[in-house]
């Protein structure tokens, strides 16, 4: 990726679960209708805010912050916490549990993905590669998303 990131949403939402819909929406609205890498990133978007809800202080009265930022052949998907206990996101072994499975479906649907921290807060951000990102393209941000999220059900390789 090269150049900068523009934001093209952001919205606040309270930490209990029906927010992780309003989240979905949120992203939806974001981009043109049939965007052939959308359901790549509302399915992040919803793990991330879950995550964020269940295993952070925005889940107990809290908040929780969704952002989308294009650039130059990018678009990013940010999602800040109202802080932590300390613990930070990882992707699990596969140890056949059915939780805890979240951020093996961010690595598996985005190119790439990590987290930074402010003060308190955690900001988990994933990145999808598409054309024209900055200009909120209709062409590509899927790279096959029913074999990547299949492998990460079941504890496979990309």
């Amino acid at each position: 990726m090269s150049g900068e990131l523009v934001v093209l949403g952001a919205v606040t939402l309270p930490g209990v679960h029906r927010s992780v819909r309003n989240a979905r929406r949120f992203l939806r609205d974001m981009l043109p209708p049939g965007h052939p890498g959308l359901d790549d990133l509302m399915t992040v978007g919803s793990e991330t805010v879950c995550n964020a809800i269940t295993h952070t202080a925005s889940g107990d009265g809290g908040w929780v912050t969704v952002s989308l930022l294009a650039g130059e052949g990018v678009h990013r998907l940010e999602v800040a916490d109202d802080g932590a206990d300390g613990r930070r996101p990882r992707v699990k072994a596969e140890d056949g549990s059915e939780s805890g499975r979240g951020m093996r479906v961010v690595e598996a649907l985005s190119d790439r993905w990590g987290y930074r921290t402010d003060g308190d807060r955690t900001i988990v951000w994933a990145e999808f590669r598409s054309e024209n990102s900055s200009e909120n393209s209709d062409r590509g941000l899927s790279r096959g998303s029913s074999t990547l999220l299949a492998a990460a059900f079941q504890g496979g390789e990309q």
